[in-house]
């Protein structure tokens, strides 16, 4: 889809998974001139292969709001994709309104903001964040669009290892569904709305066409890699302390754990149109998505590593 929206775009943390995607999808799929997408990131020698295409890479700390003022200078539409800083509470939430604060400043017109569905009743433990976040756009003169995006298809890959270690696949999602959408589909979501010359305030819950619980998930996968995984029923509590026995922090357990208790909530499971109605096109299906990825699994399941 060509655009014909001649405005500068930003796109922050572009050398994150989603990021770099969303970079190839302004080019490539919206055929957007290269010298009218700026990206920032924390390390601009990793988007070498985006400068050499004419791309504008700037340095930018969400620590220092002065360098983000002035990376975002001379931008009208920027997506401000949320930040990893789950280490510390509240970091992410505060470096979110550093970055909304410096895109005033800096003269943007409208911001896009990677969010989540149901941000305000999430039982996901960094829901407040987003919802946070999302009110702080709200707060702003600036207009906006909110990109709720569901739960990837690749964070699949999470579970992966202990399963296949034990061949259990532990969960405390009951009969909970989720309508996964792959990190390509929610780029590609992104570079379109970013490069469209909408300005109304808008929110999109971006979803699959289906939502399918973990069962189905998991014999999808078991099939594809020839090996026996069974899914085991267990309270939340009893999977929140399996993960730190396995040796992840309290912490990253807890937050792991409450997305199966919005899964089984029904936090993740809602279908929507809005991805189709950005970009012209229904969402990957979860099957076609598992076709796509058979290597990638396979090689999973050999105990190889996979970028995810």
């Amino acid at each position: 889809m060509a655009t014909n929206n001649p405005a500068t775009l930003l796109v922050t943390g572009a050398s994150g998974h989603l990021g770099r995607l969303v970079l190839r999808h302004l080019l490539e799929t919206e055929q957007v001139p290269a010298n009218q997408i700026i990206a920032t990131t924390r390390n601009p020698q990793s988007l070498q292969e985006f400068a050499d295409l004419g791309v504008n890479i700037r340095q930018a700390d969400f620590d220092d709001s002065a360098s983000l003022e002035q990376a975002f200078a001379g931008a009208d539409r920027l997506l401000l994709i949320s930040t990893d800083a789950l280490d510390t509470p509240g970091k992410r939430l505060s470096q979110h309104k550093t970055a909304i604060a410096a895109a005033e400043k800096a003269g943007v017109k409208h911001i896009l903001y990677t969010s989540l569905p149901k941000p305000d009743t999430s039982a996901i433990l960094f829901a407040p964040e987003h919802f946070g976040t999302e009110q702080a756009i709200a707060a702003t003169s600036l207009s906006w669009t909110l990109l709720r995006n569901n739960w990837y298809t690749e964070n699949v890959y999470f579970g992966l290892p202990s399963a296949l270690a034990s061949g259990q696949w532990y969960s405390a999602a009951g009969e909970g569904a989720i309508s996964y959408i792959s990190r390509e589909d929610a780029a590609r979501a992104a570079a379109a709305a970013l490069a469209s010359d909408e300005t109304e305030n808008r929110a999109y819950t971006l979803t699959g066409s289906e939502a399918v619980t973990l069962p189905v998930v998991v014999k999808a996968i078991s099939e594809t890699i020839k090996k026996d995984i069974q899914v085991v029923d267990v309270p939340v509590d009893t999977l929140t302390q399996g993960m730190i026995s396995a040796g992840l922090p309290e912490p990253v357990a807890q937050v792991l754990a409450s997305f199966d208790v919005a899964t089984q909530k029904g936090d993740l499971g809602e279908i929507t149109n809005d991805f189709k109605n950005l970009t012209g096109r229904d969402p990957q299906s979860f099957q076609a998505w598992i076709d796509e990825n058979q290597e990638a699994l396979r090689k999973a399941a050999e105990g190889q590593s996979v970028a995810h």
